[in-house]
């Protein structure tokens, strides 16, 4: 029986037809996990998140020189798995390795927030979009961007951004949380019951009690509490 193993078009190939030695297509097939988790589609959270350290840990051992696949590999640790100082440390390694790489740039903004330093992921976000203002993903960077504003205390502002993440992506489970979230905060209620009903018709199942499962790994308790009572008084179940 032929050996299995990923390949580069993220499919399950055999011997001869791929190379099972392409750290992207582990990064690129342990980043499927990051949609997952994210979207509330996880179904064995032990098993998805088993398979993605192993695939994430793999295009590390294989791509030690190959920034894209070491800052999607770090980026996978830390939000799926949990493995936040390591996964912080190859996408450190990613921006040494390429500089200009915008996404990896985005990501770490992402676990700077995690971190609890959310004016550094302000800054990290900020840059990610100067280096490719005309990016495909830079909703990823203003999702971002309303959270680090979120946590650092200025709700107004991290608004701002989830609206325009929402003008792209009107249906963005991620955008709809933090939007609400804002909202509740800043003071805005009746928009952020609004958010709260859209997010409800998209994910009927999304209770506060569930809310933990697609959030990342918050160093400190008080951020994730946080953000829960923000989206229970905008009106998310318990």
């Amino acid at each position: 029986m032929p050996t299995t193993f990923i390949c580069a078009d993220w499919q399950i190939g055999t011997n001869g037809l791929c190379d099972p030695d392409f750290s992207a297509a582990y990064a690129a097939a342990a980043h499927n996990f990051v949609r997952r988790k994210g979207s509330g589609w996880v179904v064995d959270r032990e098993q998805e998140t088993a398979e993605a350290r192993r695939l994430a840990r793999r295009a590390v051992q294989l791509g030690k020189d190959d920034a894209t696949a070491l800052g999607v590999a770090g980026y996978v640790l830390t939000y799926v798995v949990g493995e936040l100082d390591d996964g912080a440390a190859f996408l450190e390694q990613a921006l040494l390795i390429n500089p200009n790489l915008a996404w990896g740039w985005g990501a770490s903004g992402w676990v700077k927030m995690w971190l609890g330093e959310p004016n550094q992921a302000v800054e990290r976000f900020a840059h990610a979009m100067r280096l490719s203002p005309a990016d495909p993903s830079t909703f990823f960077m203003q999702y971002g961007m309303a959270h680090a504003h979120f946590f650092a205390g200025r709700y107004d502002e991290a608004l701002i951004w989830a609206r325009r993440a929402l003008r792209e992506l009107p249906d963005s489970h991620i955008a709809l949380r933090i939007g609400a979230a804002s909202c509740a905060l800043a003071g805005r209620n009746d928009e952020a019951k609004k958010l709260t009903a859209r997010l409800l018709e998209i994910d009927p199942a999304l209770r506060i009690s569930s809310l933990q499962n697609l959030l990342g790994p918050y160093r400190h308790p008080e951020h994730p509490a946080k953000y829960a009572d923000a989206l229970r008084k905008a009106g998310l179940p318990e």
